[in-house]
């Protein structure tokens, strides 16, 4: 994913916000956070500190594509439309945290929210917890300079700082694709009958697979060495019934030392009843 250079396209209020946070002379007032407690400790115990929470988002409208009705494809106007909205939204939350002086963002949560107003209008919306290392040496930032992202728990975190590696980006990728409708005769011949709707199958394992390439690609040009964490999603948003999106996001780590050393795990005896 790309990144703006400069902070032009955050909204006033939200440079206010920020400068706030950042303080005068060095010395900064708070931090937000949407880190529980325990993730919170546990990036604090990495050598992290957290610098405040960011946030990016962008309404989109999604333009309008004819399929064929007998025929499997790939809707490009809708693929394009979901991955751009998207990618601003995550663009705009990485500005933030580069504005904040920030190594990193951690814990990212990528939503999408069709308005009940207009179901061609959805809102995109990137939240995480900016981070830096106490170092403040910039070592553990993405490959551009700019602050890496990473959807990982604090726990996971912790555990990949732990086992020597390092997240260098959030990776995604998506499609959105027509199943084609069966024909009359096809569905007659199903008619009662145990039978594999291959539409469907080769429809929706074809989709899967575009989004996965995406993703591994990003990952490559990151120069990583692997994606951990990785979700895949299906949604429909409303268009018709025979057009599914499937969107697949991970974190691409690369290593910080030869051993990859797991920590042992500690039994904890609970007091609570």
């Amino acid at each position: 994913m790309t990144s703006s250079s400069g902070s032009g396209d955050l909204p006033q209020h939200a440079k206010e916000r920020l400068h706030q946070m950042m303080g005068e002379g060095g010395h900064r007032k708070l931090f937000t956070s949407d880190l529980t407690v325990n993730e919170f400790l546990l990036v604090k115990e990495c050598g992290f500190e957290p610098l405040g929470m960011v946030v990016g988002t962008s309404i989109y409208h999604i333009g309008f594509q004819q399929a064929k009705w007998t025929q499997n494809m790939e809707m490009e106007v809708l693929t394009q439309a979901m991955y751009h909205a998207r990618e601003l939204a995550m663009t705009r939350m990485e500005e933030e945290a580069h504005e904040l002086g920030a190594d990193g963002v951690v814990a990212v949560r990528l939503t999408v929210k069709h308005m009940s107003w207009n179901s061609d209008i959805a809102e995109f919306v990137a939240i995480g917890t900016a981070v830096r290392h106490v170092d403040n040496d910039g070592k553990y930032k993405a490959l551009n300079g700019r602050p890496f992202t990473s959807d990982l728990s604090g726990q996971d975190f912790w555990t990949l700082l732990h086992a020597g590696y390092r997240p260098v980006g959030m990776v995604m990728g998506n499609c959105v694709y027509h199943i084609a409708h069966q024909t009359f005769g096809q569905w007659f011949k199903s008619v009662g009958q145990n039978v594999e709707m291959t539409n469907f199958t080769q429809g929706l394992y074809d989709a899967r697979e575009l989004a996965m390439e995406r993703m591994q690609a990003e990952a490559e040009g990151l120069q990583a060495e692997g994606i951990v964490g990785v979700d895949i999603h299906e949604g429909n948003y409303g268009w018709s019934t025979h057009v599914i999106e499937f969107f697949v996001v991970g974190t691409a780590i690369v290593p910080i030392r030869a051993d990859h050393h797991i920590p042992t795990p500690q039994l904890v005896l609970s007091l609570n009843d």
